[in-house]
């Protein structure tokens, strides 16, 4: 089916041949005030003090902090949930801040827009360590008591909250700001503890003495999400013997032709030494015993590390012998510090070859490898080393009280051990929150069997989708790295483990009775309440005769609390719907993949055998615009109040406003690191400012338009608006994909190229005449208005989860709707399936093909001072552009719009008698009609000439018979 023709003109009353000439001396002011140009109290920039009193005003006036309460309350058929993590209460609002909680709300917003209900409650992780010492500033914690540092720590947590939720409501962020959850509230402890019962019901939570990463600084056990990796720490590594007293049984035979012969070992880590229980060897590569050409020492090595040893000690090795690996069962060393000690060579599949010997020392208390030995061959499991990181008197006299970062060398030294040193560099974990280093220790703490869990996670995660994808990967892989989960903290502030202990056997007490119970106290009082309340308020009579225990006053309350990730990754028990605790979409930065992604998915698969989340986002961090870490040292940080508000010299940092900051984040690449500074900000300052100019020149001229009374049926308007409905149509559907994928940066390029190409380079300087020549109430005049409405709300709606001021600011100009009315209270943008009309897109578009080889046979010239001849020959194409234009010849066709010539003729051949001075070019047009059922190729050719018309004094077109005349369509009244 093709377009039906329709009237080129469409103007009432005006007559179209026998024109008569209204001839003027002074031709361009007589009609000035005749010509219909844009008015709107919209203003052009709003910058500085202006600027910020406006976006407050547009929140008071348009109800930004009830629109999230409003939507609530409003019926939907379906809802969207978006589940906060918690972000840490210790400190000042940053830009990690903006960047997580400006990307939420873009989400949040579109899908109210939607029609969607928004399921979004903010919360705080609140307890830890960082609290706690930040809390007690120089005070330690040697002269208060728990209660006295919960007090502290409590008081800081909430005024750092203050803080942040005054910041997150003046960036525009979307919720109901009254009603938020904290981890230290009493509900959401109950919640916790019931997540830490099911998981103890099921054998997943344990009490064992294994190693764990443990922080002197903190004094407390640390989990690997609490790590940071220093890249650059320096260890003093040591390459140390350990004599053979008993050499393995098949290498006996030849002691006595080799003499003494010692274990040689690398290590990083010297301190370690003194708990040393095995040396490890790898049963499958060969060993040599090698002879040192300076002292004749004789040392165990493997074959393949002879010529780098050789190389570090700056001498020969002979070898002379070499065997396999499995040879060497049944060896026994000296220990090097303790004489009396004897430790034996043992099979492991740890050892590598890319560094050290190729024999490694074992201490079961100081590494995770060297404890599965210890469990696989029953050694023992000696720590040597207290919670200060002081050997403790297990080390011996000569290092009990000693630092073990620093004062076992001399011991090694002394004993004759220590056969070379060197500085190595190396990534070592550091504490996050002290940034001091961490060591391995063994200590009695309490873990989560997250081996018995993996698999179920990983299942669970294959239904999860994850945006990016890439992050998948690094999500397994740190699901693979993780064999159990210290959640024990040695602390005061957090939420004590529900535990008793015997205090004569030391054995614990706890089961579903007893942590209901204390579930159900701190419901009602709070965890404070494990410090304030006797004993006999949690171990009441009826639990102790459930759980079958001794006299209420055989038992003391444990001192530990839980690790603050298993407090952040019970949160879908405490927050989510209980309809369907499963959240749309947890978005966090790629932190957050080792930890709250990781502590959420464990806790929910351990209790629901499913994960908590539908999707994944993964977004990157905010980094200066040289790409480095942001550091108050090297002074770029970026404080995003100052951003909005401005800082103290406002030639340097001006105020941008709250919208500024949200585009900034709408724009960046948000799943790799996202740069900002001074230029990023100005980039999106003046992103804005030209955004702003086109939505200005949209309500200019839709003044006194009233699209509920005045708009024009598309059947009955011109093509190319037709066509821009058409192209405002796709605009919108893909904007509304770029949404839901999160890809905010995709909606600002297809915006951007939206008012670039589509408005401001094409359909906007094709109606301007229309717009402003044409009779104030004409079916032209009207037909472009009621597009130009429709754009203006299609964009207004499009940008408005990204910039919600400047949206509602433009809504409270825009016609068509009643006094007090919001944007986001009236839907998304709204468009028609109608809009696509067969044939319209290609009857534009070859038009537009052909303008495109006029304009390029003239380059630099201007259009307007030409007349066409296109010539096609009869045809499908010929049909479509007669549709543009029903006369031969004209000045004001759909068609001659189109190409923004003076005057243009259609016709089926060139005239004989063409002009000599005429421009001609050809090309190619291709139909596709009927989803490729009508397919046709045509030609065309545009002869270009200098126009004989006379310019018009009121329109400024080339139309006029006579100079100083107004062209033939203004014959009304009042011109």
């Amino acid at each position: 089916m093709l377009l039906v023709r329709r009237s080129a003109v469409g103007f009432g009353g005006v007559a179209r041949w026998g024109l008569r000439c209204l001839c003027s001396g002074d031709a361009a002011g007589r009609y000035r005030d005749t010509v219909l140009l844009p008015r709107t109290d919209f203003p052009m920039r709003v910058n500085g003090p202006n600027l910020l009193e406006r976006e407050i005003q547009i929140q008071q006036k348009c109800g930004f902090d009830q629109l999230y309460t409003w939507q609530r309350e409003k019926k939907a058929k379906k809802e969207y949930c978006l589940h906060d993590g918690p972000p840490y209460a210790n400190g000042d609002p940053h830009v990690g801040h903006a960047l997580n909680k400006i990307l939420k709300d873009i989400r949040n917003r579109f899908e109210v827009l939607r029609g969607r209900q928004v399921h979004y409650v903010p919360g705080w992780d609140c307890h830890g360590l960082p609290i706690e010492l930040k809390a007690l500033g120089d005070l330690g914690t040697n002269e208060l008591s728990p209660l006295q540092i919960r007090q502290k720590a409590r008081e800081f947590a909430e005024r750092a909250i203050s803080r942040q939720r005054a910041a997150f409501q003046r960036w525009g962020v979307m919720a109901d700001w009254e009603n938020c959850y904290y981890t230290f509230d009493g509900k959401y402890e109950a919640a916790q503890l019931k997540v830490f019962q099911e998981m103890h019901n099921k054998g997943l939570i344990y009490q064992d003495y294994k190693p764990v990463f443990w922080s002197p600084s903190s004094r407390t056990a640390l989990a690997e999400a609490e790590l940071e990796y220093n890249p650059e720490h320096v260890s003093r590594a040591l390459y140390i013997t350990f004599p053979l007293l008993t050499l393995p049984a098949k290498l006996a035979a030849k002691a006595g032709v080799w003499g003494r012969v010692s274990a040689l070992i690398w290590t990083t880590q010297p301190w370690t030494i003194p708990a040393n229980q095995a040396v490890c060897y790898m049963p499958k590569v060969q060993y040599s015993v090698v002879k040192r050409a300076d002292n004749e020492q004789l040392l165990l090595v493997a074959s393949e590390r002879i010529n780098s040893l050789a190389s570090i000690l700056k001498t020969n090795l002979e070898s002379l012998a070499t065997f396999p690996g499995t040879d060497l069962e049944g060896g026994v060393c000296q220990h090097p510090t303790i004489p009396s000690k004897q430790v034996p060579l043992l099979p492991a599949n740890h050892v590598t070859m890319t560094k050290g010997t190729g024999l490694v020392h074992t201490a079961p208390a100081h590494g995770m490898e060297d404890y599965g030995v210890a469990t696989h061959f029953n050694l023992p499991v000696e720590c040597m080393v207290d919670e200060e990181g002081r050997f403790t008197e297990l080390a011996g006299p000569e290092l009990q009280k000693k630092s073990v970062m620093t004062d076992v060398i001399s011991v090694l030294q002394e004993a004759g051990a220590v056969v070379k040193e060197e500085d190595c560099v190396h990534s070592y974990p550091y504490d996050w929150r002290t940034k001091q280093p961490v060591m391995i220790r063994a200590s009695k703490q309490w873990f989560i069997n997250t081996a018995s869990l993996k698999d179920k996670a990983k299942d669970a995660l294959q239904k999860v989708r994850v945006i990016p994808e890439s992050a998948r990967s690094s999500l397994l892989a740190m699901l693979d790295r993780r064999t159990y989960w210290c959640i024990s903290r040695q602390r005061s502030w957090g939420v004590p483990i529900p535990v008793f202990y015997h205090k004569e056997t030391g054995e614990p007490l706890l089961n579903k009775h007893s942590v209901t119970h204390i579930a159900k106290v701190f419901s009602e009082k709070g965890s404070d309440s494990w410090w304030t309340e006797p004993v006999e308020t949690f171990l009441t009579p009826e639990v102790l005769q459930k759980s079958k225990a001794g006299a209420v006053s055989e038992y003391v309350r444990g001192e530990d609390v839980l690790d603050i990730w298993f407090d952040s990754g019970a949160s879908w028990a405490a927050v989510l719907p209980e309809s369907d605790p499963r959240a749309d979409s947890y978005v966090e930065g790629k932190d957050q993949i080792g930890g709250w992604f990781q502590s959420s998915l464990l806790t929910s698969v351990a209790v629901r055998n499913k994960a908590p989340y539908k999707a994944l986002v993964v977004h990157g961090f905010a980094v200066s615009e040289r790409g480095e870490k942001m550091s108050k040292s090297v002074g770029n940080v970026i404080d995003p109040d100052v951003v909005i508000n401005g800082g103290k010299d406002l030639s340097v940092s001006p105020p941008y406003g709250a919208d500024v900051l949200r585009w900034w984040v709408a724009e960046s690449n948000v799943f790799s690191e996202v740069q900002i500074g001074p230029n990023t900000l100005n980039a999106a300052k003046d992103s804005i400012s030209k955004l702003r100019r086109t939505l200005r020149f949209l309500l200019g001229n839709l003044q006194s338009f009233d699209p509920r009374s005045q708009a024009v049926d598309p059947k009955q308007m011109h093509y190319i608006d037709q066509y821009m409905l058409h192209v405002l149509r796709e605009f919108s559907m893909k904007v509304t994909d770029a949404y839901s994928e999160f890809d905010n940066g995709r909606v600002i390029r297809l915006l951007q190229s939206f008012i670039t190409r589509d408005l401001s380079n094409f359909y906007f300087s094709i109606i301007k005449d229309r717009l402003y020549c044409d009779p104030e109430d004409s079916l032209g005049r009207r037909s472009c208005q009621t597009v130009l409405e429709e754009i203006l709300d299609g964009v207004s709606r499009s940008i408005a989860p990204v910039l919600p001021h400047l949206a509602e600011e433009v809504y409270l100009h825009a016609p068509g709707h009643d006094e007090g009315d919001t944007l986001f209270r009236s839907g998304w943008i709204k468009t028609s399936s109608v809009w696509r009309r067969p044939g319209l897109e290609e009857a534009v578009e070859g038009a537009c093909a052909i303008r495109d080889s006029f304009l390029s046979s003239i380059p630099g010239c201007n259009a307007a001072e030409f007349e066409l001849i296109v010539v096609i020959e009869p045809g499908l194409f010929f049909e479509l552009m007669e549709s543009l234009q029903e006369e031969p010849t004209s000045t004001c066709s759909q068609l001659t719009e189109l190409m923004m010539a003076s005057r243009t003729t259609l016709a089926n051949s060139l005239p004989r008698d063409l002009p000599l001075d005429a421009i001609t070019s050809t090309g190619t047009f291709l139909i596709n009609l009927e989803g490729g059922m009508i397919r046709e190729e045509s030609a065309y050719i545009v002869a270009a000439m200098p126009t004989s018309l006379s310019r018009c004094p009121r329109c400024r077109r080339y139309t006029s018979d006579e100079p100083d005349c107004l062209c033939p369509r203004y014959i009304f009244d009042g011109i």
